[in-house]
């Protein structure tokens, strides 16, 4: 084991932090960084070179320059070279993640390390499933931290993956357990999740081969997490206190330091620094805020699937048609990636004809700004973790349609645990979108999902006042990592 060179008590502390290369991770590890900033630390962050070239797309050379106190440094990924602006596939990513970023980590904390240009490093933080920066901290004798960018309700739900290859529920027996109700069963023996049935648990399980790459890199990633010896939670006490109780029942060094985007506005804006949009890997459209101001509050509809989620054309048309029939005005973030298989997405001359006066679609936006918006009424959203948060900040409520990983876990809290949102049928039907549409915007169920909505955004807030649970851990955390690093 290599050692860390001696700290200079006079020094900042310098923290490396390492995102999974996706951008749901990249948001709130930036936003963490931020943080630390703010609390006196040194920063490196560690993009991929393909991500570190759509920040420079998305955001300008300028921007990707850092500060003083906050630099970027890049590593391979191994994969091939591409110019695509669009998230890389999944699966191979996770495979190039876990076989070919430790050895240029490495190499990297090594040179930050040892250059008199440099701070020496305090500590690496490692997103949850980058399991290799944690590695490479502990072979170089550095204080390692994992920071798990999801729920605590998802995290759980990794957990017990291996239970259920024990219990003989998994591998499925073939493919038919889609169709015949298998999915709905109930999981009563799972402690820390109320109500989950199969169809619950992060999307990695439906498998009928138990050498599947995503069951086994979630799964062991998670595990891998489980282990480190301090575990950041974006996430807070009265939300998933549950959850996170069953997690410190296995690992009792966890501190929920979320909503993130919130506990941000404690810091002055300019140590807060580079906008809170600094972390996008799409450009931005500024406009759609413009569109917005014309709209009354609470009458937009916005519809954003997040950065990874794809569908078939077929799912599109349902989705826009049932929009559109709704006659609601609506804002819809659209990735040109978002039909499978396709560069570019587009949709009927028809539907564009019906919607000129009352749609706005753009292929991204600075979305905490347009939550914000006193107009938005009703988010439809696949249920990634940041616009779960963002949605109970600004208290949204929320049309559901979760696509992979565990989105379907959040999906199920945020419609029956927390009361913020209702279902859509994955198997998207138009008819279903309106009527759906028109009860959360208009309707009796929407103004009572309102109210609770309202409610969650005062919990959020209250945690992350001076004071408040996540004020208070965030603070413990600083110390600890700080003191950690003079003794």
């Amino acid at each position: 084991m290599e050692s860390n060179p001696p700290h200079d008590h006079n020094q900042k502390p310098h923290a490396v932090f390492v995102p999974f290369p996706a951008q749901g991770h990249i948001i709130p590890m930036m936003q963490l960084a931020k943080l630390f900033r703010c609390n006196g630390f040194h920063i490196t962050f560690v993009n991929t070179e393909f991500n570190h070239k759509r920040l420079i797309k998305s955001l300008g050379e300028e921007f990707v320059k850092g500060l003083p106190d906050f630099q970027f440094e890049t590593i391979p990924d191994g994969l091939p070279e591409s110019d695509k602006d669009a998230t890389q596939e999944v699966e191979p990513l996770c495979e190039a993640v876990r076989n070919n970023c430790y050895a240029p980590l490495k190499e990297l904390v090594i040179k930050l390390n040892t250059s008199s240009s440099h701070i020496p490093v305090s500590c690496v933080v490692a997103d949850g499933l980058s399991g290799f920066a944690g590695r490479v901290a502990k072979d170089l004798g550095i204080r390692e931290l994992q920071f798990w960018t999801a729920s605590a309700c998802g995290f759980l739900g990794y957990l017990y993956f291996d239970e259920l290859v024990k219990r003989g529920i998994l591998p499925f027996k073939d493919e038919n357990f889609a169709e015949n109700g298998t999915l709905e069963t109930s999981l009563n023996w799972i402690t820390g999740m109320q109500d989950i049935r199969l169809k619950d648990l992060p999307s990695f399980i439906r498998i009928t081969d138990i050498n599947d790459i995503m069951f086994n890199f979630q799964g062991s990633e998670a595990q891998n997490c489980l282990r480190s010896s301090t575990i950041i939670i974006n996430t807070f006490e009265e939300l998933e206190g549950e959850a996170l109780d069953t997690l410190r029942a296995k690992n009792s060094n966890i501190y929920s330091i979320g909503p993130l985007h919130m506990l941000g506005r404690n810091f002055p804006e300019k140590e807060y620094g580079f906008k809170a949009s600094g972390s996008s890997l799409w450009k931005s459209d500024p406009k759609c805020i413009n569109w917005l101001d014309k709209w009354k509050p609470s009458s937009v509809l916005y519809v954003n699937y997040g950065s990874v989620t794809v569908m078939t054309n077929h799912h599109l048309k349902e989705f826009a048609w049932g929009i559109a029939n709704s006659k609601i005005p609506f804002l819809w973030i659209m990735r040109s990636d978002v039909v499978m298989g396709e560069e570019t997405s587009s949709l009927p001359q028809e539907f564009l004809d019906e919607v000129k006066d009352r749609g706005y679609i753009t292929s991204w936006c600075s979305q905490d700004q347009v939550l914000a918006h006193p107009s938005i009424g009703v988010f439809l959203t696949h249920c990634g973790w940041n616009s779960t948060l963002e949605a109970i900040s600004s208290s949204t409520p929320t049309i559901c349609w979760p696509f992979f990983a565990e989105q379907q876990t959040n999906c199920r809290y945020l419609c029956n645990t927390w009361r913020m949102g209702m279902e859509i049928n994955y198997n998207v039907k138009r008819d279903e979108i309106t009527e759906i549409v028109m009860e959360m915007m208009e309707g009796e169920k929407g103004k009572e999902l309102r109210r609770e909505c309202l409610e969650w955004k005062r919990k959020a807030t209250k945690a992350t006042n001076l004071r408040g649970s996540s004020y208070i851990n965030f603070h413990k955390l600083i110390k600890e990592v700080l003191y950690h690093n003079i003794i």
